[in-house]
């Protein structure tokens, strides 16, 4: 097994080589003088199976096209398999044509991946008017899930907490993760205006005076939502609101406005790269690559 990565993941993508004892080789990626882009790999990849380990942040777009020209190029060089691990897949939330004339990017997306791979592993995707990744890839697709590493993490390091979904999408995390290790939890309604104005209110109540609040979300783009919720839970007394996410794009300055409505601590896995990225996904990725050996 050979294990590589266009940028983005390639602290993570060591993390998986050495628990699995594989090769990592890394990728030459650069451009022409004119803007075109090279891409060289460094080792024989002929019959061996070629694992990319690639989240699409930052940079998505240009994510998107290096894993097409990577995919495409190790099923020229003969690899027996190429296998895209995603652990953020983006472009997924455009699922429908909310507007005349729109692209509906995660089907585009889909197939142009499907293409040039054989087989996605990816963590927690953004499933909302699909039901399952078979709607949209036409290869084997694997989703799974840092609900458990989420809640082993809130147990260890929080007490007295109350468990809060800042919407209704986000309220299957919460639940399940709140179930996990036996605490209260909560959803929030969110109205949204715009893309950045949304208004939040308590749907099923619970008192939250005293407690420790973890908001939990899938994922943490502009902190838009998450900020109106910790507004919300301020208002009703909490002693504190930290916010625990499986992805952290964190665009806009979404740190500084977490932190301004009284966000103490932001915790997010390693799925994207960086100083809020505590709760290492090596493992669970490690365990499902390991049925490729």
């Amino acid at each position: 097994m050979i294990i590589t990565s266009c940028g983005n993941s390639e602290l993570l993508a060591r993390k998986i080589t050495s628990k699995l004892h594989a090769k990592y080789s890394p990728l030459t990626l650069s451009s022409f003088p004119d803007g075109d882009l090279y891409l060289q790999y460094n080792t024989e990849l002929k019959n061996k199976v070629v694992v990319i380990v690639q989240s699409f942040q930052p940079h998505p777009a240009q994510s998107l096209f290096d894993l097409i020209f990577a995919g495409q190029t190790a099923k020229d060089l003969g690899a027996k398999k190429v296998i895209l691990v995603a652990p953020y897949l983006a472009y997924m939330r455009q699922d429908k044509r909310f507007h005349p004339g729109e692209c509906i990017s995660s089907r585009i997306m889909a197939r142009l991946l499907s293409h040039s791979f054989d087989k996605i592993i990816t963590i927690d995707p953004h499933l909302h008017r699909y039901k399952s990744l078979r709607e949209i890839f036409a290869i084997p697709s694997v989703k799974l899930s840092a609900n458990n590493l989420l809640a082993e993490y809130i147990k260890k390091h929080f007490h007295k907490e109350v468990i809060v979904g800042p919407d209704g999408e986000s309220y299957q995390w919460a639940e399940e993760i709140a179930h996990h290790i036996n605490v209260q939890a909560t959803v929030l309604k969110k109205t949204r205006f715009t893309s950045r104005h949304v208004e939040v209110k308590m749907v099923l109540p619970i008192p939250v005076k005293g407690k420790d609040v973890v908001i939990v979300d899938d994922i943490i783009s502009t902190g838009h939502t998450i900020v109106e919720a910790a507004k919300t839970v301020r208002k009703m007394g909490a002693r504190s609101i930290s916010a625990v996410a499986v992805h952290g794009l964190f665009v806009e300055d979404a740190i500084k406005k977490l932190k301004k409505a009284g966000v103490g601590k932001i915790i997010t896995t390693n799925s994207i790269a960086g100083k809020t990225a505590l709760i290492d996904i090596s493992l669970l990725l490690v365990k499902e690559l390991k049925k490729e050996l």
